[in-house]
């Protein structure tokens, strides 16, 4: 059995590259497609990528999604001297189980291909899409973001992205499967910072001139929800911006002391690369 953990994480580790000499990433197709989180890399297209045994290449930066934090990058493919990289085989994130082993790989605190065990805890679920995280028992640190997070057979079931209360989140296999296959389109967003509450989301700050100030959302108002489905987490918010497809969307918000829900409708426009 131990020497079959160690065969997958070397695995893993081969798999497990390098952005940037800071966060990770995961080579997630053989011709040197890679995925990693949106925020470990930089705001231009281009990366450098260093693979597990030392080489530096260039890549560029085919699409980011800063609201579900996924970026996907691309070796350039005369730079892969075999033709062929070590990828990953994505498993089904659905199929996950509370208490069920999984393996976080990475490159924390400068330590290249650093790997850490624990156990799959719960999972934040929304009413829009399914489950928002994978969130585990196991060590994470600065530098594990954009790695992989693989199941007991070294399927690659979440893309470890922040720590949170002692516990490791990450994005699951099947919303980046998702992001993959979605053509690229230009995202919108309402104009807002916003904090999980009991209730909803707490609005922290209204972007001057954002669809959200045009709505006359002030700061403190709840979100409760959208078209009538209510808000479990911040990716709601981002899940009812996106269905909304530009078009306007009717936010259900408490204001005050007030029980009452109001409902306004808003017209969406391009995102703000400061808020949702």
């Amino acid at each position: 059995m131990s020497v079959a953990f160690g065969e997958i994480v070397e695995r893993l580790r081969r798999s497990t590259v390098q952005v940037n000499q800071g966060g990770s990433g995961v080579l997630w197709s053989p011709d040197g497609g890679i995925v990693t989180n949106a925020h470990v890399v930089p705001s231009s297209d281009a990366v450098e990528i260093t693979l597990w045994d030392g080489r530096r290449l260039p890549g560029t930066i085919v699409k980011r999604d800063r609201r579900r934090d996924l970026a996907s990058v691309q070796i350039t493919t005369d730079q892969i001297p075999t033709g062929r990289l070590p990828s990953v085989t994505p498993g089904n994130s659905d199929a996950l189980r509370a208490g069920e082993f999984v393996v976080a790989v990475g490159n924390p605190l400068g330590f290249i291909g650093a790997a850490s065990t624990g156990v799959v805890h719960r999972f934040e679920n929304r009413s829009f899409e399914t489950s928002a995280w994978v969130i585990s028992q196991l060590r994470l640190a600065p530098g594990n973001s954009g790695g992989p997070l693989a199941n007991a057979r070294g399927e690659v079931v979440g893309i470890n992205t922040m720590i949170a209360g002692g516990l490791a989140f990450a994005i699951p296999s099947n919303l980046v499967a998702r992001f993959l296959s979605a053509p690229h389109q230009k995202q919108y967003g309402l104009g807002v910072v916003v904090r999980p509450v009991r209730f909803g989301l707490i609005v922290l700050e209204v972007v001057p001139h954002s669809p959200a100030h045009r709505a006359s959302l002030l700061q403190g108002d709840i979100l409760i929800g959208a078209q009538a489905k209510p808000f479990q987490s911040a990716q709601d918010l981002a899940s009812a911006i996106e269905a909304s497809q530009a078009g306007v969307l009717e936010l259900q918000f408490r204001r005050g002391a007030s029980a009452n829900i109001r409902t306004v409708a808003v017209q969406m426009a391009p995102a703000s690369m400061r808020a949702a």
